[in-house]
């Protein structure tokens, strides 16, 4: 009797075919195995198929997803004798990307065993860890198709590669010290003596480039202000948090407070960037995230990682155990990958000759309520696909917005977001975001019939959505929030959606940003938002909060706190007055700005979303005031009076940290007072949040309290970001529909 198991999900590129060899020798099966493109291939014949097939699933290495398993039996008269790993073979279907994988326990103590043949090898990895989708040209997942194919195997290696009792048998990128990629410094030493000369320069106060999986950091000393403050002026970011790679977990324990669900993603393969609360005792340098009550903090991914930290120590004692570790982007652009362009962002640049074929920026997370809560998704998780399961599901590509981009691909139920590109206004972004299109379109197999993108009539993604010389369907950006959220949770039906974000263009041309939806997957409707004001500007009125601050308040009042100097203020109120280049406004972000203005914790912000930062991080540390009533419109969230209460009470001297507390808990107690009414008189008991704002962990937290106080169910996003990077899954789903 002969068996075809098929099994889906992320079984490319982390040890499945070895695993299913040696699982088939434990239950005596006979038969096959290979990789098909879209799923792994089991032919079987044995006694012990239905053991066999459950210890697939809960057996399977642990870096592996699986999502379904289809098992039939074919009348076919074949004999096996034995169990093999065949060729692949490319077949038409469903295709499951591995992100990158990093390090694992096993080949970090290799690389420092001195008895073992890849001794301080820089780019040991094994069937269960190392690059996966960055140096991927095309499936299926097989070295000749990897830019590792540049690197014939040495004969060792070789025997490794074809041994099934190996841990490295299959390893797509298997290597050594005599026949992997090379380390060097450009234009310098090469070899070991790259490293150590990188260490030394560190050591000093210096700042390096390293290329790393998806490409360059820049890093420096994380304890050395001088250093920190020379990196900052290189890359032009004055106050910008900096994340910070830490040697290991107990040098994080002395600089942050860490849980222990903080410490599962901390480290995991995944080795995201994590969020975590100051230890307010720490060393770490000011300047790495000034004004900010958080650290962003990761562990060493890579084996480059781990040797800059320990080898040697006799000739680099006074090694730091925490490193900046920043993309090695000018800020806005997508990552450098290349000799070249990471050259203008240093002068000191420790890289290798392996190619990256793919650009995949570190995750990002945050914690709520002690679970995930997505900033940036990139290296890691990308393309891991979102399911979501629906009768219209031709293929469609959605190319996100024009900040935070990140562009999805999405055929039959899968929607496969790209790793993080960047900000599309920039035409060098612009460029690489085509490319990545073109690559992730090839590699997924996926030809889209209809291009989704944002409404926004100047967005750059608008008009490359023209170029596909398809369908184009244009998604208003702040249902498309919502409809992101319903994805991921993979509910089907109506919500009421809270989309709170920065700047969104609105159906009736006005700015959109803090709105209340009635909608499903089909359609939406309007039906509240935060009180309207003037912003004068446009757009590019986001980085000062005092100017949306004035156009809430009297010029007197805006004197009294010193919002700016008195000609900036006249300027701009002859502009609000006379209302030029005006535009009403609903942005809950802009919100957020004007209040941290006027508590005197952040006028103008140098790069998105400071004002917003600091203001929580002020909040979090206060206590509150007691709550006064807010009496709601029908549609409208009073933000008018709640702005003015805190602007009163902030001339009378009430404390900034106090009232900037009181504004968290008093527009949570707004939004949950709104959606009780609706879900009375709609019986809609489901709330979805979306939106960039959200990303704010207090407010977060005290909304979902405060709407499980009233019996509402609360849908966030944990693993998609709720800011712009999420929002191609939206505009995805809403594209699906269309068709």
């Amino acid at each position: 009797m002969l068996w075809n198991i098929k099994v889906f999900g992320i079984v490319q590129g982390v040890g499945f075919r070895p695993f299913v060899s040696r699982l088939a020798e434990a239950f005596s099966i006979c038969g096959s195995v290979a990789n098909r493109g879209s799923y792994v291939e089991i032919f079987a014949q044995g006694e012990d198929i239905s053991d066999f097939v459950k210890a697939i699933t809960e057996q399977a290495p642990l870096r592996s997803t699986i999502l379904k398993i289809d098992v039939a039996e074919i009348a076919d008269e074949k004999i096996f004798t034995g169990f093999e790993i065949i060729d692949s073979a490319r077949e038409v279907g469903d295709i499951f990307v591995s992100p990158d994988i990093a390090i694992c326990d096993v080949c970090a103590n290799e690389l420092f065993d001195k008895n073992n043949r890849r001794y301080l090898h820089p780019f040991i990895n094994c069937t269960a860890c190392g690059p996966r989708l960055t140096i991927l040209k095309n499936m299926p997942y097989d070295r000749e198709r990897t830019s590792m194919g540049d690197f014939p195997m040495c004969e060792s290696c070789a025997a490794e590669y074809f041994n099934p009792d190996s841990r490295r048998f299959d390893a797509q990128p298997i290597c050594c010290n005599e026949c992997g990629p090379e380390i060097y410094l450009v234009n310098g030493a090469r070899g070991n003596a790259a490293i150590i000369q990188a260490r030394k320069i560190l050591a000093e106060g210096g700042v390096v480039a390293i290329k790393g999986i998806g490409g360059f950091h820049l890093a420096c000393d994380a304890k050395n202000f001088s250093a920190v403050q020379k990196l900052r002026e290189s890359k032009f970011r004055p106050s910008k948090p900096f994340a910070v790679m830490f040697k290991d977990i107990a040098a994080v324990r002395r600089e942050c407070i860490l849980t222990d669900a903080q410490l599962k993603f901390l480290d995991s393969p995944q080795k995201p960037i994590v969020l975590l609360k100051k230890n307010p005792a720490g060393t770490i340098a000011e300047n790495v995230a000034p004004k900010i009550n958080k650290l962003g903090a990761m562990l060493p991914y890579t084996p480059v990682h781990l040797l800059l930290f320990t080898y040697p120590l006799s000739l680099v004692p006074n090694f730091p155990d925490a490193l900046v570790m920043t993309s090695g982007n000018p800020s806005g652009v997508p990552i450098a990958i290349d000799d070249v362009d990471a050259q203008e962002l240093c002068s000191v640049v420790l890289s290798n000759n392996r190619k990256i074929l793919m650009r995949a920026d570190d995750s990002v997370m945050d914690f709520v309520n002690d679970a995930p809560s997505m900033i940036r998704r990139s290296r890691g998780y990308a393309p891991l696909p979102i399911f979501y399961e629906r009768k219209k599901n031709k293929p469609v590509l959605a190319i996100g917005g024009e900040l935070k981009n990140t562009f999805a691909l999405a055929k039959n139920n899968l929607i496969y977001a790209s790793p993080y590109i960047g900000d599309v206004s920039d035409l060098r972004t612009l460029g690489i975001l085509k490319s990545s299109i073109r690559r992730m379109a090839d590699l997924l197999e996926i030809e889209p019939e209809v291009v989704a993108c944002d409404k926004h009539p100047r967005y750059q993604t608008a008009k490359l959505a023209a170029e596909f010389n398809l369908p184009v369907v244009k998604i208003q950006h702040h249902y498309a929030h919502i409809l992101s959220c319903l994805a991921e949770n993979n509910f089907h039906g109506e919500v009421i959606g809270v989309a709170f974000d920065g700047t969104g263009y609105g159906d009736d041309g006005t700015i959109w940003g803090g709105e209340i939806f009635i909608c499903d997957a089909e359609n939406y409707r309007r039906v509240g938002h935060i009180s309207k004001f003037l912003q004068a500007g446009g757009d590019n009125s986001a980085r000062d909060g005092w100017k949306i601050a004035l156009s809430m308040m009297d010029l007197d009042c805006a004197k009294k706190l010193n919002l700016a100097d008195e000609k900036n203020l006249a300027a701009q109120a002859f502009l609000l007055t006379n209302k030029i280049n005006c535009v009403e406004s609903t942005s809950c972000g802009r919100l957020f700005d004007a209040v941290s203005a006027i508590l005197g914790i952040c006028k103008s912000s140098s790069y998105e979303g400071e004002a917003a930062m600091k203001l929580q991080a002020v909040a979090e540390q206060s206590q509150t005031l007691a709550p006064i009533p807010l009496p709601l419109a029908p549609d409208t969230l009073p933000t008018d009076k709640l702005f003015a209460e805190i602007l009163s009470r902030r001339i009378e001297g009430v404390n900034s940290g106090v009232l900037a507390r009181f504004f968290h808990e008093q527009l949570a107690e707004m939004v949950a007072q709104f959606c009780e009414n609706l879900s009375f008189r709609t019986k809609i008991n489901t709330v979805a949040l979306g939106g960039g704002v959200f990303q704010n962990s207090l407010l977060t937290s005290l909304t979902i309290e405060k709407l499980n106080q009233r019996g509402l169910k609360v849908l966030r996003h944990k693993f998609i970001p709720a800011n712009d990077g999420g929002l191609c899954i939206g505009q995805a789903l809403k594209a699906q529909s269309c068709l």
